[in-house]
């Protein structure tokens, strides 16, 4: 599958995935109420960041090996996804047990709310279910099933309503969290019977040692710890300076909604890894270069004008999203927006060097990124409450994004163009002027608005020959698979 059509469709995949998690937040933020929403966001945030942590590494390991041997017999694919199976069983039965006896006593108390300690305990499950979904997604693309993975994504989407959203209307917080568990196991056992190799064994000791796939996997295992704690700090922060649920509930809208551009372009590190691992184990720089650069231009040339508009939307994609209750969420979410679409363009570029096989600078820039954002966290919130945690995140963020783009571009390839980014910045500038001098703010007509504006977007673009007919019928034939 090409580069651009595997793009394309999993990019639908993740619009109707994270539509599916909008769906959710947006409903629960309204039956549940800012108060009890900030303590749901509380519970998930942490247990995400717990499995997305120990979920991913040892699989991410396991995908860039497996695009290195796919082109093999079946049997050498399966013994890499035993080792890799073996590893990551043992690590997450670790965890699990570890976080249900230790995190939520200390959790309540570093929070100063006793309360928690029954729903982290209830958040458990979700680990196990979680790691075992990501598992399958990861061997998906690592076999480069990028169709697979699209699929599983537009399922994931259906049940993660089903599940979250009826348990939550029956069950309150509580029901909700289960709902979390239940939404990946599902996922888990449709992935299973789209596995074309389900009915084969590993008949031949892999070519990669369980040694040698922890050790590449451990670096990306810290980076997702420091990562996680970098993005998730400032809510935390907010609970615990502030001492507020309604508060801790507004911030987590805001940043549930500044979000949306990064789970739209997640997909790009799910190409991104196995492509830029195939081509650089062939010592393929030129190759490696122009995938690089494609799929930054397509990055940039969307996510410029996306977060300019959802900051400058913010109060209308707050009400639109969890309603009136939630308006206050607008202040924060138009700072969030630009340092959270700073975190999208750091996280992709993170995922092109770790298929490189240059896993520690990402690494070490997430600890520094995590560490900025603590401290900027702790004193710009005491000064201006949760406009600080924006302030503070954004930040960090464009400090973190910065640093990565200058490490990608020499130790890895030339893909920043100044000149081209410029254009970018003044086409959004240009219809951020046009929204602020004529445009009024309201919860659905906003849509119509910025479909508009990214209309007045491209056609800058195009006059400016950073667009051309080229780029459209490049786009056509390779969606055709030409």
């Amino acid at each position: 599958m090409s580069l651009i059509k595997a793009s394309f469709w999993l990019t639908i995949a993740e619009l109707v995935f994270n539509l599916s998690g909008y769906i959710v937040h947006a409903l629960l933020g309204r039956f549940l109420g800012p108060a009890e929403y900030g303590r749901y966001g509380i519970i998930i945030t942490f247990a995400t960041m717990i499995v997305v942590l120990v979920g991913r590494g040892v699989p991410v390991a396991m995908s860039k090996y497996l695009s290195e041997v796919r082109k093999k017999d079946a049997g050498t694919i399966l013994s890499v996804r035993k080792t890799g199976a073996i590893v990551q069983t043992i690590l997450i039965s670790i965890v699990t047990v570890l976080y249900y006896f230790i995190v939520p006593p200390v959790a309540g108390k570093l929070l100063g709310d006793p309360s928690l300690v029954q729903l982290f305990k209830i958040s458990t499950p979700i680990i196990p279910a979680f790691a075992l979904a990501s598992f399958y997604v990861y061997y998906f693309n690592g076999i480069h099933k990028f169709n697979s993975q699209s699929l599983i994504k537009f399922y994931r989407g259906i049940v993660k309503i089903v599940f979250i959203i009826s348990l939550g209307f029956l069950f309150s917080t509580k029901g909700a969290v289960v709902g979390h568990a239940l939404a990946p196991l599902s996922v888990f056992v449709f992935a299973y019977f789209l596995d074309p190799f389900r009915k084969e064994k590993a008949h031949k000791k892999s070519p990669i040692s369980w040694q040698k796939m922890l050790s590449f996997a451990w670096p990306i295992t810290l980076f997702m710890i420091f990562y996680e704690i970098m993005i998730s700090i400032d809510l935390y922060m907010v609970k615990g300076l502030l001492g507020s649920d309604e508060l801790t509930g507004l911030y987590n809208a805001a940043l549930t909604i500044g979000r949306l551009p990064f789970y739209a372009f997640y997909f790009l590190t799910i190409i991104l890894l196995p492509k830029i691992s195939e081509a650089t184990s062939k010592q393929d720089l030129v190759k490696t270069k122009n995938i690089l650069s494609f799929a930054m231009r397509f990055l940039f040339i969307l996510l410029i004008p996306a977060v300019t508009l959802l900051s400058f939307f913010s109060t209308s994609a707050s009400q639109l999203f969890f309603g009136n209750q939630y308006i206050l969420a607008g202040a924060p979410l138009s700072i969030l927006a630009f340092g959270l679409g700073f975190l999208v363009v750091f996280y992709i570029l993170a995922f092109a060097l770790n298929g490189a096989g240059k896993n520690k600078f990402p690494m070490w820039i997430a600890l520094f990124g995590m560490i900025l954002n603590s401290i900027l966290n702790y004193y710009l919130i005491q000064e201006y409450g949760i406009n600080g945690a924006a302030i503070a995140t954004s930040v960090s963020s464009f400090v973190v994004m910065l640093l990565m783009i200058i490490f990608v571009q020499r130790k890895l390839a030339s893909f920043f163009k100044p000149f081209s980014v410029l254009k970018y910045l003044v086409g959004s500038g240009l219809i951020y002027v046009v929204a602020d001098s004529f445009l009024s703010q309201h919860k659905f007509i906003f849509i119509l608005w910025s479909i508009l504006l990214l209309g007045v977007y491209f056609v800058f673009l195009f006059f400016t020959k950073e667009l051309s007919k080229k780029d459209f019928l490049l786009l056509r034939d390779s969606i055709r698979n030409k």
